[in-house]
C-alpha cells in the first residue's frame, strides 16, 4: 500500500512538471513570435519624394571674435593683453531644403541673429577696459548637405558651405565719447556641422551643431581708439546649437 501511494504521488508530480513546461515552452514561443511580428512605424514613409522641403529654426550661436596683433601692440607699454571672450547670442530663420539625389541636399537656411561681440582691454596697472558691439545681423548660407540612409526614424548628416552676412542696425556702449570698437557691416564665413534628423509622426526635428569661422577682415582702424591700434586683423568665430523643423 505504502509503495503503491509512493508511486501515484510521484506519477502526480511528474504530470505537473511536465505541464508547467509545457506552459512555460508555450509562453516563450508566443513571446518570440510577438517580438518578430511586432510593427515599427515608419513616419513621413515618403518625405524624400517631395523636391523641396520648408521649415523654421531656433538656434543658440556662441561667438567671438579672433584676434591678430599688429606690430603696435609689441610697443605700447602700457596695454598688457587684447582678448576676445566668448558670448552667447540669439537666432531664429527660416529652412530650405532641396533633395537632389539620395546622398546629397542643398540647404539655406536664412536667419536673424543677435550678436554681442566684446574686445577686452587688459592694462598694465591691473585695469580692465571692455569694448562690447551689439548688432543685428542678417545671414545667408549656402550649404550641401551629405545625407546617411535612413534607418527607420532617424538619419544622420554632415553639411558644409559658405555663409554671407550684414549688419542691419548696431548699438555701441561709449565709455569715454567715440573712443569705440570700430567693424566692418558685412562677414562671409565658412561653416561645417553634422545632425541628427528625427521623423515624428507630423514633422521633422533636425538637431544641429555648426561651426562658422570668418575669412574677411573685420577690423577698422579708430584713430581716437589708441588701444584698438595694438590690433591688426579681427575675423568671427562662432559655434551654434540649432532646432530646426521641417
Amino acid at each position: 500500500m505504502h509503495t503503491t501511494h509512493f508511486r501515484n504521488l510521484l506519477h502526480l508530480r511528474w504530470q505537473k512538471v511536465i505541464v508547467g513546461a509545457l506552459l512555460l515552452g508555450q509562453a516563450i514561443l508566443f513571446s518570440a513570435n510577438a517580438q518578430t511580428s511586432s510593427y515599427y512605424r515608419k513616419h513621413l514613409e515618403h518625405y524624400d519624394d517631395k523636391p523641396v522641403h520648408y521649415g523654421f529654426l531656433f538656434a543658440l550661436p556662441v561667438t567671438r571674435f579672433g584676434i591678430v596683433h599688429s606690430n603696435t601692440f609689441l610697443t605700447q607699454d602700457t596695454l598688457n593683453r587684447i582678448t576676445a571672450p566668448a558670448t552667447a547670442g540669439f537666432r531664429m530663420g527660416f529652412v530650405v531644403n532641396g533633395y537632389l539625389n539620395d546622398s546629397w541636399d542643398i540647404r539655406t537656411t536664412p536667419s536673424v541673429s543677435l550678436y554681442d561681440r566684446r574686445v577686452q582691454y587688459e592694462y598694465a596697472k591691473g585695469s580692465t577696459r571692455n569694448e562690447l558691439r551689439e548688432a543685428t545681423w542678417i545671414e545667408i548660407p549656402v550649404l550641401f548637405k551629405y545625407k546617411s540612409q535612413r534607418r527607420m526614424n532617424t538619419r544622420m548628416y554632415m553639411l558644409g558651405g559658405m555663409t554671407f552676412g550684414f549688419e542691419t542696425n548696431v548699438r555701441k556702449r561709449l565709455r569715454q565719447g567715440s573712443d569705440f570698437l570700430n567693424t566692418r557691416g558685412s562677414d562671409l564665413t565658412v561653416d561645417y556641422g553634422f545632425g541628427l534628423e528625427q521623423f515624428l509622426a507630423y514633422t521633422k526635428f533636425s538637431p544641429e551643431i555648426r561651426f562658422s569661422h570668418g575669412i574677411l577682415n573685420l577690423f577698422r582702424s579708430n584713430d581716437l581708439n589708441t588701444a584698438s591700434n595694438g590690433i591688426r586683423r579681427l575675423t568671427s568665430h562662432t559655434v551654434t546649437i540649432y532646432l530646426m523643423f521641417e
